[in-house]
């Protein structure tokens, strides 16, 4: 029997998705749990695996079509069965495909979608030569599960992703995993096709901030395009929360040296002991919990006329992604140690920009961090993220002269590491008072400098 795909249900509240992009067309193979297309709804983007294997027979919405949640958007007749006999779907509205074919020739934004070209493999996840065991085959559908774009940058320099050894939930191969292996020069060695034609570049892929997408082709004196599904929400969530919370604003300055030393002496034995990238981020939110602790009004949240208090500190931490923003969540973060932090940081960040957050990665949070300090900024007056009742937003790090005083009370000028962090809060609920305390108590903890790396 064919089988129908669903719009899944992402969350208790939420009641519909858009179709973002089919990363199949109709007619091509499909293997089950591989990403067959992405949607997006009000809490999260994500990609939506294949329930079967078998032949794409028939898409029912094209991108950018809303579709109540459990409703037929696509059928996938099973192996040996003609697609064309897929019975439609009972549903409203089961014309003959009606998006058959994602718009042939589309314009200029489907690169992306060139997924699986034509000579797409008709067998699934064809094996090597040499029997697999089980767990052999288990990994490399993980490889093949990556993200559209980590498979077209894979065809595009020859590279067998099944060479690539990924970080990413479960081991998928993230964006960073196959352009490090890349940049590395070990592309030559895994792919057939061995011209080595780009000599390894540096030999350690600094953590760069993602390229800016092209900007648009011009036909005359402007070029129209409709915002992207992710960027009508945040719009919609932003406007919301400035007409809900009187925002106010308090901004501090930090001595940071003593957490850049100590990470610029322990990042190497961090990495080599715990298997993650040691940033400034946990220290941040080490703060930020400690400031809630101390002030637990600012982990509030406003219900009616009701002070609702959070036994747990839930933190929301803005990962930027290609295409806009989302806030993942750190639950219990208060019960997190520094590597906890690190790692529950990494993970969220891996899975957001891998389309793999769950609703609930991004549902309960009681108090948001955004960090725009890796682009250079010293501080930025960030909206609330609702229903939260203020947000942390940390600058830049700069080496700064300082006026520094010593026991004796002698004055001395002295290069340090500087940063700001800046506090938006809803006045509803929170006075510039307890803001300015709240501040204290964060300063205090990451000048004082005294984190346990383990």
């Amino acid at each position: 029997m064919p089988t129908n795909v669903l719009m899944p249900q992402m969350g208790e509240s939420i009641a519909e998705g858009t179709i973002v992009k089919w990363f199949k067309s109709v007619g091509d193979q499909v293997t089950k749990d591989e990403p067959l297309l992405e949607i997006s709804t009000d809490k999260v983007d994500a990609e939506v695996p294949a329930p079967a294997t078998g032949v794409l027979a028939q898409i029912l919405h094209g991108p950018g079509t809303t579709v109540a949640v459990e409703s037929p958007i696509a059928v996938i007749a099973l192996p040996g069965e003609a697609p064309g006999a897929a019975p439609a779907p009972a549903q409203a509205e089961p014309a003959p495909p009606p998006v058959v074919a994602p718009e042939p020739p589309p314009p200029a934004p489907v690169p992306v979608a060139a997924v699986a070209p034509a000579p797409a493999p008709a067998a699934p996840v064809p094996a090597p030569v040499a029997a697999t065991s089980p767990e052999d085959e288990e990994g490399e559908l993980l490889r093949q599960r990556s993200s559209p774009l980590v498979r077209r940058i894979a065809r595009e320099h020859n590279v067998d992703i099944a060479q690539v050894p990924g970080t990413g939930i479960s081991g998928r191969v993230t964006k960073d995993d196959i352009l490090g292996f890349i940049e590395r020069g070990q592309a030559a060695a895994a792919t057939p096709v061995a011209q080595a034609p780009a000599p390894p570049a540096s030999p350690s892929p600094a953590p760069v901030p993602a390229a800016p997408p092209a900007g648009p082709v011009f036909a005359g004196d402007v070029h129209r395009e409709p915002m992207s599904i992710m960027r009508q929400r945040i719009a919609e969530h932003m406007v919301a929360s400035r007409r809900t919370s009187p925002h106010v604003h308090t901004v501090f300055e930090v001595d940071v040296t003593r957490i850049v030393r100590l990470r610029e002496s322990q990042a190497k034995a961090f990495e080599a002991r715990h298997g993650l990238k040691l940033t400034y981020t946990p220290f941040f939110l080490a703060g930020v919990v400690e400031g809630l602790k101390a002030f637990p009004l600012l982990n509030a949240s406003i219900d009616g006329t009701d002070v609702v208090f959070h036994r747990h500190v839930n933190l929301g931490v803005a990962v930027s992604l290609a295409n806009g923003l989302i806030v993942p969540v750190i639950k219990h973060a208060e019960e997190l140690s520094l590597i906890g932090l690190q790692r529950a940081v990494t993970d969220l960040a891996t899975r957001a920009r891998g389309k793999q957050l769950k609703p609930e990665d991004v549902q309960g949070s009681t108090f948001s961090v955004t960090n725009p300090g890796p682009y250079g900024g010293l501080y930025g007056l960030p909206i609330i993220n609702q229903p939260n009742v203020a947000i942390l937003s940390t600058g830049g790090i700069h080496k700064r002269p300082v006026v520094v005083t010593d026991a004796e009370g002698n004055d001395a000028i002295t290069v340090r590491s500087m940063m700001i962090i800046a506090l938006s809060f809803d006045h509803r609920l929170v006075d510039g008072a307890t803001a300015d305390q709240f501040m204290a108590k964060v300063k205090q903890v990451l000048e004082a400098g005294e984190f346990a790396l383990g």
